[in-house]
């Protein structure tokens, strides 16, 4: 990360990553003060992949129990599984299926902004395609929203 270091460009690092690379980029994220998780799903089914993030994020810390901070997380999930139903936010219901990595991140906007509050990320990517292996290609999501 050459460039500044932005709560999105985080967020799709950490999604599109090999495993190997999380440690170094979760240590340079931090240094950066972002706090930062990963995790996979797989389902046809929207409300699971919702489920998982959330899930991850409250495992984390990186959301505490308080409607702000949830309402955050949830649009910013929203946003990204728009980008990755290509608008259609749907899977189960039109014979589609998802296989995710996400990432979810928490801090600036940008490296060192601390006076423009915090700010979460969610970013997905993955597979999606019919539920018939070999039917699916790439997709990529992201979403940010303030806290």
């Amino acid at each position: 990360m050459s460039v500044p270091p932005s709560i999105g460009r985080i967020a799709v690092l950490v999604s599109i990553d090999t495993h190997e690379d999380e440690k170094r980029l979760f240590q340079k994220a931090e240094k950066h003060g972002y706090r930062v998780c990963r995790g996979r799903v797989g389902s046809i089914e929207s409300e699971k992949i919702f489920a998982a993030v959330e899930t991850a994020a409250k495992r984390n810390t990186l959301i505490q129990d308080q409607y702000r901070e949830e309402h955050a997380l949830y649009h910013s999930v929203l946003d990204a599984f728009h980008g990755i139903c290509r608008g259609q936010i749907a899977l189960g219901s039109i014979l589609r299926s998802a296989g995710l990595v996400f990432s979810i991140v928490r801090g600036p906007r940008m490296a060192g902004d601390v006076a423009d509050g915090e700010w979460l990320a969610v970013a997905l990517y993955g597979t999606i395609g019919a539920p018939i292996k070999g039917y699916e290609h790439e997709v990529m999501g992201l979403g940010i929203n303030h806290i």
